[in-house]
C-alpha cells in the first residue's frame, strides 16, 4: 500500500465522523435504520475500498467506546459495507438508474453477516430501533428466530443503504469539479 497522504487521513477522519454522528442519531431517537455508514460509503465513493474499510471500522469502534457497545461487535459489517461499496462504485453500480440493484447486491452480504452476529451474539435483542421489528415479529410468530432477524436486516439494511448511497451521490454532485477532481486522482 503506497503511503497514505495528509487530504487521505482528513478524509478518512471525515467518514469516520459522519458515522459516528449518524449512528448516534439513530441510537438516540431509535431509529429502524442505523446511519452509521453513510461516511463508509462516502469514502469508498471518493477514495475506494481500503479506505472505506479503515472509516467504517474505526467508526465502530468510536461508536462503541462512546455511547454503544453493539456498534463494536458489528465491526464485520462495516469492513463488508466499505469493500463492497467501493467495488460497487468503481464498477458504476452505485450511479443514477442502477443505483437499486448496486445497493442491493452489497447489502445482501452485509445483511447476512448482520443477522448472523444479531441471532449468534445478541439472540435479535441489540440497540438498534430494529430490535422492535425483531421482538414483533417473534411475538406474532412469524418464522423462526434467525429468520426474523434477517428479514427485519435485509430491509432495514436496504433502507439504511440506499438512503446512504442516495445521500453520498448527491454531497459528491455538489462538491465543485476542481476539488471533486483531486478526491478522484487519489484513488
Amino acid at each position: 500500500m503506497k503511503s497514505i497522504s495528509v487530504k487521505n487521513i482528513s478524509l478518512i477522519g471525515l467518514g469516520i465522523s459522519i458515522n459516528v454522528v449518524g449512528a448516534f442519531i439513530a441510537y438516540t431517537l431509535k431509529l429502524p435504520i442505523y446511519l452509521d455508514s453513510i461516511g463508509t460509503i462516502f469514502i469508498a465513493a471518493i477514495l475506494g475500498p481500503n479506505y472505506a474499510m479503515i472509516s467504517g471500522v474505526l467508526g465502530s469502534i468510536v461508536s462503541g467506546i462512546t455511547f454503544d457497545v453493539y456498534s463494536i461487535y458489528f465491526a464485520p459489517v462495516q469492513i463488508t459495507t466499505g469493500l463492497l461499496s467501493g467495488i460497487m462504485f468503481r464498477k458504476g453500480f452505485l450511479d443514477g438508474v442502477k443505483t437499486p440493484l448496486g445497493t442491493f447486491i452489497f447489502v445482501l452480504p452485509t445483511s447476512i453477516i448482520s443477522a448472523m452476529i444479531a441471532a449468534i451474539v445478541f439472540e435479535g435483542v441489540t440497540s438498534a430501533g430494529s430490535s422492535y421489528i425483531v421482538q414483533a415479529l417473534e411475538v406474532l410468530s412469524i418464522g423462526n428466530l434467525f429468520s426474523n432477524i434477517f428479514l427485519t436486516q435485509i430491509i432495514t439494511d436496504y433502507m439504511d443503504k440506499f438512503l446512504g448511497v442516495v445521500l453520498v451521490n448527491l454531497g459528491i454532485s455538489a462538491i465543485p469539479k476542481n476539488l471533486k477532481s483531486s478526491f478522484i486522482a487519489s484513488k
